[in-house]
């Protein structure tokens, strides 16, 4: 959905651990393909079970004729099946992204094992249909897992042409999506009208703005959650850069500041999964690494936010 702007800012976090704490965080890929497996979460519209982390794909896949990115995006997708996951969120808005995911998935031969989720614009009835057909063709292929309206802004909003294309095999679920405070109040009430099989919603420690009204929305309307943003833009790395990570963080086998981030989302109950955007295979795996292990219970996590907040 919105778009991560963290990787200076996680790379700088890196750099400033110890070489000892980078390799404990950073396994060898195949080692991590034999871990512990992640933590999925059901799909209460279905019960199929999603693992907890994926990827976004907003601005780290909106590429053109660079190689080196073309192989490093590809080394992410492996390393997210290798490690279990299979969301992969992306949108026509986001520039390229989904011309280079199709080309990605048709290098690696890895569509298979992707839950891809896009989504298209409110619009008039004949744009968004185009917008559909255009989003298949750039991702190479006749369906997608989920489809997702775009930043719904209208408290009547109907869900219908979504119904359709879930009903025709086009998607498997249907959602909305939101970016916006100031839409906040039509988003809760198509929420409650409609009750799709997915909310999506920027959230993170940084910026709890939707956590009060449309998480327990979404939740009672029996929707999957996925939240984006998970790191504030970069605002949370710019908060915890150079600082220690607190020693009660063994208590949920954190090792990272980002898993921090990722494993306070994840204790919340509600939460179906997180999709950071993600530009290196080893941050895959640092991401991943939240969905094994314990997770922060309500009195953990309020002690997590509290110490981030006095930093």
């Amino acid at each position: 959905m919105m778009r991560e702007f963290k990787s200076l800012s996680r790379r700088d976090a890196l750099a400033l651990a110890s070489a000892t704490a980078a390799s404990s965080l950073m396994p060898a890929l195949p080692a991590f393909a034999q871990a512990t497996p992640l933590l999925a979460r059901k799909i209460p519209s279905s019960g199929e079970m999603l693992p907890c982390v994926g990827i976004g794909t907003a601005i780290i896949f909106d590429f053109e004729n660079d190689k080196a990115k073309f192989d490093e995006r590809a080394e992410v997708l492996k390393t997210l099946v290798a490690g279990g996951g299979r969301l992969v969120d992306t949108a026509p808005s986001y520039g390229k992204a989904e011309d280079r995911l199709g080309e990605l998935f048709a290098a690696t031969g890895l569509r298979d094992k992707i839950f891809l989720a896009t989504k298209v614009r409110v619009a008039p009835q004949a744009d968004t249909i185009a917008e559909m057909k255009g989003a298949l063709a750039r991702l190479k292929t006749d369906k997608v897992e989920l489809m997702q309206l775009h930043n719904v802004r209208d408290p009547n909003q109907s869900l219908a042409l979504l119904r359709d294309w879930k009903s025709a095999g086009t998607c498997k679920y249907l959602g909305i999506t939101s970016s916006f405070d100031r839409d906040y109040d039509a988003v809760e009430a198509c929420l409650k009208k409609e009750k799709p099989d997915f909310f999506q919603i920027d959230y993170s420690m940084v910026d709890r703005n939707s956590e009060d009204r449309l998480i327990p929305a979404a939740a009672d309307a029996g929707c999957a959650i996925l939240t984006n943003l998970p790191f504030g833009r970069g605002k949370f790395f710019q908060k915890t850069a150079g600082k220690p990570l607190p020693d009660f963080a063994k208590e949920i086998d954190c090792t990272s500041w980002a898993q921090y981030a990722l494993k306070w989302l994840l204790g919340h109950p509600a939460i179906t999964a997180v999709i950071p955007g993600t530009d290196r295979a080893q941050y895959m795996v640092d991401n991943l690494k939240a969905a094994q292990g314990r997770l922060p219970d309500a009195a953990m996590r309020k002690r997590m936010l509290d110490t981030l907040e006095a930093l």
